[in-house]
């Protein structure tokens, strides 16, 4: 297998595995925004589950706590899964609720949990076996590593941290870029290329070689349709927050791979100058 130049990873659903803590901080945000009395806060029995299972149709964290409450207000999950785009909007404005105060809502319950309980905070999480083992044979490879994420970078570099993973702060692209996973990817390639011409001895490349790891369907047809994007290798992560129409739909589709967690955390990536070790 040929390493790619570039190698971009969603961070929820791909290397770590944050639903407990998603639920949780979904069901506190709704509470305040929905006006429900903070002694009132129960979780209703059932709804974590329901949650769960609906958490795939989730783009962005400001449709955390409009989740909940469609859960709340008793919308069937298959309506959820057909129609989420147009029930996450029709319900925040019911709710005369805006994205920016949603959103404020969730980072601002994240940021208490993490200043009053962050021991507990970090409990709510846990990453995929073998994916912090992948993530350090990268970064001793020549392969350039980034996490591309719709999560707030701070929280992302939170986590690494207990995992024993640094990464610069560069490599760490959080929702506060505030522009599309696509756009990010073009970026990044003409980044690459930016830095090979500056080098004394550099040269750009045509086109780097980057492939991208997300567990969202949507995201990766969002960059399937950019026409100087077509040469990214996609791969939807099987193990991650999708449904199984998802799956189906990438393992019928040429151009994204449907990948294991397994083959995922098994993919050889070389240190830097072994793999040119006795040539000559």
């Amino acid at each position: 297998m040929a390493e790619p130049d570039l190698l971009v990873l969603d961070f929820d659903g791909v290397i770590c595995d944050g639903l407990r803590e998603y639920w949780q901080t979904a069901w506190r945000a709704y509470a305040r925004c929905w006006g429900v009395d903070e002694d009132e806060t129960v979780e209703p029995m059932g709804l974590e589950d329901r949650f769960r299972k609906l958490r795939p149709v989730i783009e962005t964290g400001w449709e955390m706590p409009v989740l909940v409450a469609a859960l709340v207000q008793g919308v069937g999950d298959a309506e959820i899964l057909e129609n989420w785009p147009i029930l996450v909007r029709q319900i925040a404005e019911a709710a005369q609720k805006q994205p920016q105060e949603l959103v404020a809502q969730v980072d601002g319950e994240r940021d208490r949990q993490i200043q009053t309980q962050l021991e507990a905070w970090l409990a709510l999480h846990h990453f995929y076996p073998g994916v912090l083992d992948l993530i350090s044979r990268v970064q001793r490879s020549a392969t350039q590593l980034y996490i591309v994420s719709t999560k707030e970078g701070r929280f992302i570099r939170q986590l690494l941290a207990q995992g024993g993973v640094e990464l610069a702060p560069e490599q760490i692209i959080g929702k506060e870029i505030r522009q599309p996973k696509y756009q990010t990817l073009r970026d990044l390639q003409g980044n690459f290329n930016r830095n090979l011409i500056s080098h004394p001895q550099g040269q750009a490349a045509a086109q780097p070689s980057l492939w991208f790891i997300e567990d969202r369907l949507p995201a990766l047809q969002a960059v399937q349709v950019q026409a100087d994007l077509q040469e990214v290798r996609l791969f939807l992560a099987d193990w991650g927050y999708n449904v199984a129409p998802d799956r189906q739909a990438a393992a019928a589709d040429e151009q994204i791979e449907l990948l294991d967690l397994e083959t995922f955390c098994g993919w050889p990536f070389p240190e830097r100058g072994v793999s040119d070790a006795g040539s000559d």
